[in-house]
């Protein structure tokens, strides 16, 4: 996704302007919104609206404090382009999938799975080690002394 938001980032816009951060990350932030389309997020005081509506609030505010909108609607546009054509042409329309990740990203970057044995537990091997050492993997600290006591 990082990878097709910046070169139709690239094309469109920076190199007129020369900017590449926010419009990449108002990109990612459409997916997610529309992803989340139903979840109710909060924005500057205390104000609440569905996800969906997210970055196009984020570029109303921008316009209002008398930014440039640019980036954020460059953003906003290639978000959509990425949605649409991971999402909505395949799944909805029935489409062909025209974005996958390439090969070369996968043998750079596997996508490990498993090797998690669950939060605070160690895995199976560190448990065998601890229990060959006798008393379940507890430490002998000694006795002890009470703070005040001499």
């Amino acid at each position: 996704m990082l990878l097709f938001n910046w070169i139709c980032i690239v094309v469109s816009f920076s190199l007129l302007f020369g900017l590449l951060m926010i419009p990449l990350i108002m990109s990612v932030l459409y997916v997610w919104a529309q992803l989340n389309r139903d979840m109710i997020v909060s924005f500057w005081f205390g104000t609440r609206f569905k996800a969906c509506y997210l970055p196009w609030v984020i570029l109303g505010f921008n316009y209002i404090i008398g930014g440039s909108v640019i980036n954020e609607l460059i953003g906003n546009l290639v978000g959509h382009l990425y949605f649409f054509l991971m999402f909505r042409y395949p799944m909805d329309l029935g489409g062909r999938n025209f974005l996958s990740t390439p090969q070369f990203l996968y043998r750079w970057l596997p996508s490990r799975r498993g090797g998690v044995s669950g939060f605070g537990v160690p895995p199976a091997s560190m448990r065998r080690a601890a229990d060959q050492n006798g008393g379940g993997g507890r430490h002998n600290w000694g006795q002890g002394f009470r703070l005040g006591d001499q």
